[in-house]
């Protein structure tokens, strides 16, 4: 059953245990609800049938239902108790579970993977997703097995009590549930479609923030506002259809409810008229049905959530169905050479990016990998990185292939120097730890001397303590790209990955950069990006790459 829970909802097998342990506290609260009318059903029975009336007298009767009335309070409050810790608390404690879940797959994906992805998407499912089956899974979906079962509880003790009246009181449930059962199809069509324009929305707000430079450079601004009603006009018009659906659905089928009510009035006066039930039976079961479909109400009223459950669980199953990245993390790597043997790659399947590359980056020296752009150049970089897996060959490092490397040990091996820097919102002294988290503020000093930052560092407000914005935006590009250099120095990895670094740059920053360079390639197994083969004539390897193919090598003897 567990497993079963598991895979139906998504949860850990804590959370599918969890589950169970809120559908079964929420029906003893659901019962324990209707102790009131029990208690006015004994109260009832004493003071009007004379049988019961003459073992009591009045006076410790009402002591006696004064005394039961504070004894059934008491077990409803710590029964209430127990099921809010069994359905919310739990809750939120899967939930939990599931965003740092949800964080640890995401961090096991190839690297490759968020490059298909864009951020709204990715922070949707991790935010949205995650808070929306949290909020559905603590208010509804317990609620909705365990309405199930203490009515089924309910219902079988009144029907040996009294079937006809019984019958009466809950011939409307299954066909309240009929109408929902009809409609589901419709909402969940619907549903589908708000979840997407959701998405849609979300999207195109991320890409005005991102690309907001292109658009107003570009004169876009009416025509990027244009797109953005329409998207935020197909949402407003998918919700409103939505809901009136799910609204008209949910109150048409409780209006249907009500008719329980009056179908029991009518069948009790009927059968009294018959002598087949008395007043008191009559005024038992209109009681009871004030209660007892209070328990069924509440899951109608979360009915638009539970229905747009399985879109967003849907979604969480195929994060958590893509295939991850493996390795030992105790492989032991003591030469640094990387060995390409014949290569094949392809981002989409039946469309080559690369077609049988070979070549080895030796240990101490520059391969350079030079040609027009789409030729493969950057593809090679990531994957000697593993930031894709091969189709077929082999890449190894130190001899050892490295798929055989967990992913996240590998890179220890490896720094990499993007030509888009990407910067965070912290210091200048942060940003640049980030290449060695145990790193001193002396070493740190250090590497940004080495990437000839200090200079522009010391001028700045707070020096190294200077919050310098999102992605660096009160820096150059060359005080940026100098920055990822000092981050890369810091870290001191046996392997340097360089992609155009200094390709867009004006001629004194790129003589500063050259600089810091030099400094990071000492005695490194260095692969460095150029378009250009005058920018990498003095490297000892350079390869020239043409539509995914080696054109040809080149090697540099050196005196």
């Amino acid at each position: 059953m567990y497993k079963y829970i598991e895979n139906r909802f998504a949860l850990s097998n804590q959370g599918a245990k969890d589950f169970t342990k809120g559908v079964l506290s929420s029906s003893l609260l659901n019962i324990c609800l209707m102790f009131p009318a029990v208690i006015i059903f004994l109260f009832l029975d004493s003071y009007l049938k004379p049988l019961v009336n003459s073992l009591f007298s009045a006076k410790n009767d009402l002591v006696f239902f004064i005394i039961t009335s504070i004894f059934f309070m008491l077990i409803t409050y710590f029964v209430a108790l127990l099921q809010y810790n069994n359905t919310y608390t739990k809750v939120y404690k899967e939930s939990a579970i599931r965003r740092i879940n949800l964080a640890e797959k995401l961090r096991k994906l190839p690297l490759a993977f968020f490059g298909k992805k864009n951020l709204s998407d990715l922070t949707s499912s991790i935010m949205d997703d995650c808070t929306d089956l949290e909020m559905t899974f603590s208010h509804a979906v317990p609620q909705l097995f365990a309405s199930i079962l203490s009515i089924t509880i309910v219902a079988t003790g009144l029907f040996f009590y009294n079937w006809q009246l019984s019958l009466a009181l809950f011939w409307v449930v299954p066909i309240a549930a009929l109408v929902l059962l009809i409609s589901r199809s419709v909402l969940n069509k619907n549903n589908k479609k708000q979840y997407w324009s959701k998405r849609q929305v979300s999207e195109r707000i991320n890409e005005g923030i991102e690309y907001i430079q292109e658009i107003k450079s570009f004169s876009q601004e009416e025509n990027y506002i244009e797109n953005l009603e329409i998207d935020l006009n197909q949402y407003e018009k998918n919700l409103i259809k939505s809901e009136l659906l799910a609204g008209t659905m949910v109150n048409g089928a409780q209006s249907i409810l009500k008719l329980g009510m009056a179908s029991v009035a009518i069948t009790g006066i009927l059968m009294i008229n018959k002598s087949q039930t008395d007043i008191f039976t009559l005024l038992i079961f209109l009681m009871v049905s004030t209660t007892v479909y209070q328990p069924i109400n509440d899951v109608f009223n979360h009915l638009a959530a539970l229905l747009f459950l399985d879109v967003r669980i849907n979604r969480s199953r195929e994060i958590n169905s893509l295939p991850t990245q493996e390795g030992s993390a105790g492989v032991e790597i003591n030469k640094f050479d990387i060995d390409f043997d014949n290569v094949n790659f392809e981002y989409q399947t039946g469309k080559s990016v690369l077609n049988g590359i070979s070549f080895t980056a030796i240990q101490g020296e520059v391969t350079a990998l030079v040609g027009p752009s789409g030729c493969g150049k950057s593809t090679i970089a990531k994957l000697a990185a593993r930031f894709w897996d091969i189709n077929s060959g082999s890449i190894k490092l130190g001899g050892t292939d490295i798929k055989n490397i967990d992913p996240e040990e590998l890179l220890k091996h490896y720094s990499i120097v993007f030509q888009d820097v990407t910067l965070f919102n912290a210091s200048i002294y942060d940003n640049i730890k980030i290449g060695r988290k145990d790193a001193s503020m002396t070493d740190i000093i250090k590497a940004a001397k080495l990437a000839q930052c200090d200079n522009f560092v010391n001028k700045m407000p707070k020096g190294y303590d200077t919050i310098i914005g999102e992605n660096g935006q009160s820096l150059s590009g060359g005080e940026r790209q100098r920055i990822s250099i000092a981050r890369a120095l810091l870290k001191d990895a046996p392997i340097v990955l360089l992609d155009e670094a200094s390709a867009s740059l004006d001629v004194e920053n790129e003589t500063l950069i050259q600089r810091g360079i030099s400094e990071l390639i000492k005695d490194k197994t260095v692969i460095v990006i150029a378009h250009r083969l005058r920018t990498v004539e003095n490297a000892d390897k350079i390869i020239e790459l043409k539509n995914g193919e080696i054109e040809n090598i080149k090697i540099n003897k050196k005196c």
